[in-house]
C-alpha cells in the first residue's frame, strides 16, 4: 500500500475544471517533485492532498484512509501530513521558539517542558539553534523559510508538502533552504514539491511528475525524463527552463 493514493481526483473551481481525472501514488521515502507551467494544478494537487480544498470526484487516500474536509480525524491527519508554504506565515509576535512548539504542546504532542529542547531540536536541522529567541522580522527570508520547515519538522510528520517554497526568496537564499531539504531527503522524510528549481527535481527527487492542463501528463524517473521526454509538452517545459 502506498502512502499517498491519488485516484482519478477532479477538482473545480466553479466552471474552471483545475484538476481532470489525476491519478497517482507516492511511496514512503519518496522524493516526488511536480513541475509543469503555472495553471496547470500543481498547487492545487497538494492541497487536495492535505484537505486544504475540497475534491469533486474521484478519491486520495492516506496510509490508507480516505482524506477529506470532512473526515472525522481530519485534526489528525493534518498533524501527520507537514505543509509549507511560498508565504513563511510565521507569527511575527511570537519567538521562533513560540512558533514551532504552539503546535506540539496545544495539540499535547509534547509537554510544556520539552518543548524548547525540541524546539532546538529541529532548529538544530536546519541550521537555526542561534535564532531560538528572535522573532521573525530578525531572520533574513531564507532563515524564515528554514524556520517554517522546523515548525512542521516539530510535529514528526509521516509527509511533508512543499508548495513553491523558493519562489518568493532571492536567488543568493535558494540555496540554504534547498540545502536544508535535501538533507531532509537523505534522512528518509517523505517529501511532495512543487517546485521551478530544475536541478533539485533531476539531482535529488527519485519520481519526478509533469503536469499540464490539469494532467499527468508523464511521470518516472527524473534523469531519464529530463533527457529523454516523451511528449512534446515536457521537451518544451524543460527547454524553457533550462
Amino acid at each position: 500500500m502506498a502512502l499517498v493514493e491519488i485516484s482519478d481526483v477532479h477538482k473545480s473551481f466553479g466552471a474552471l475544471e483545475v484538476l481532470k481525472g489525476v491519478s497517482l501514488d507516492i511511496e514512503k521515502g519518496e522524493i516526488v517533485t511536480i513541475i509543469g507551467k503555472s495553471g496547470s494544478g500543481k498547487s492545487t494537487l497538494l492541497r487536495c492532498i492535505n484537505a486544504l480544498e475540497t475534491i469533486n470526484q474521484g478519491e486520495i487516500r492516506f496510509e490508507g484512509q480516505p482524506v477529506s474536509t470532512t473526515m472525522p480525524n481530519l485534526r489528525t491527519m493534518r498533524q501527520k501530513v507537514g505543509i509549507v508554504f511560498q508565504a513563511f506565515n510565521l507569527f511575527a509576535h511570537m519567538t521562533i521558539e513560540r512558533n514551532i512548539t504552539l503546535a506540539p504542546v496545544l495539540t499535547g504532542k509534547v509537554a510544556k517542558s520539552e518543548a524548547r529542547p525540541l524546539a532546538l531540536d529541529v532548529l538544530e536541522r536546519v541550521g537555526l539553534a542561534d535564532k531560538i529567541d528572535a522573532y521573525p522580522e530578525q531572520l533574513s527570508g531564507g532563515q524564515q523559510q528554514r524556520a517554517a520547515i522546523a515548525r512542521c519538522l516539530a510535529m514528526a510528520p509521516h509527509l511533508m508538502l512543499f508548495d513553491e517554497v523558493t519562489s518568493a526568496l532571492d536567488p543568493e537564499l535558494v540555496g540554504e533552504v534547498l540545502r536544508v531539504m535535501e538533507e531532509m531527503a537523505r534522512q528518509g522524510m517523505t517529501m511532495v514539491l512543487v517546485t521551478h528549481e530544475m536541478n533539485f527535481a533531476r539531482n535529488v527527487a527519485t519520481k519526478l511528475i509533469f503536469m499540464h492542463q490539469g494532467r499527468v501528463w508523464e511521470q518516472g524517473n527524473p534523469g531519464e525524463l529530463f533527457d529523454n521526454p516523451q511528449t512534446p509538452e515536457l521537451k518544451s517545459f524543460i527547454g524553457a527552463a533550462a
